[in-house]
């Protein structure tokens, strides 16, 4: 049986929304084991805590972590909401996921093919599968309604317009 990836990247949708009360970029992430079973979710909380590396994909990761007692989540896969930057693509290698699934394109920042590809970097001795696109539309859709708000159209990152 195939993981049915838009039932878990709507899970992702609703861990992003509940980062809009502080601020926060409305991105959700969550790791799943290889039965399928969630271990951990988040959000963006870089306004809230006022911490610049509190991605939704860092905080899912490191929660997943603690729910497994070790930082190798082999078997697992990442799912969140927006195509990972440098630093939670880096996270993902490091943690040894098997794979990374997204929605929404980040060709400012993405790091899963867009602007950089650093899941499939021959040169790192970890590369997770990655799938892209599910769910695109309702992924965009969600970060355009924030920046609608909180950007001028300028402003607005070009993948989300």
């Amino acid at each position: 049986m195939s993981p049915d990836w838009p039932a878990l990247m709507r899970v992702a949708l609703d861990a992003g929304a509940a980062a809009l009360p502080a601020g926060d970029v409305p991105v959700g992430a969550l790791v799943v084991d290889e039965t399928g079973n969630v271990l951990s979710t988040a959000h963006n909380e870089r306004e809230l805590t006022g911490d610049a590396t509190a991605h939704a994909e860092i905080l899912a990761l490191r929660r997943a972590s603690v729910v497994r007692g070790e930082w190798r989540l082999t078997g697992c896969t990442l799912v969140v909401t927006l195509e990972p930057c440098t630093m939670c693509a880096g996270a993902a290698v490091l943690s040894r996921v098997d794979r990374v699934v997204y929605g929404a394109l980040d060709p400012k920042a993405g790091a899963a093919g867009s602007l950089w590809d650093v899941l499939r970097d021959r040169r790192l001795n970890h590369r997770p599968e990655v799938v892209g696109g599910v769910l695109e539309d309702e992924c965009a859709a969600a970060l355009r309604a924030f920046f609608a708000t909180h950007r001028t159209p300028s402003e607005t990152p070009p993948a989300i317009r």
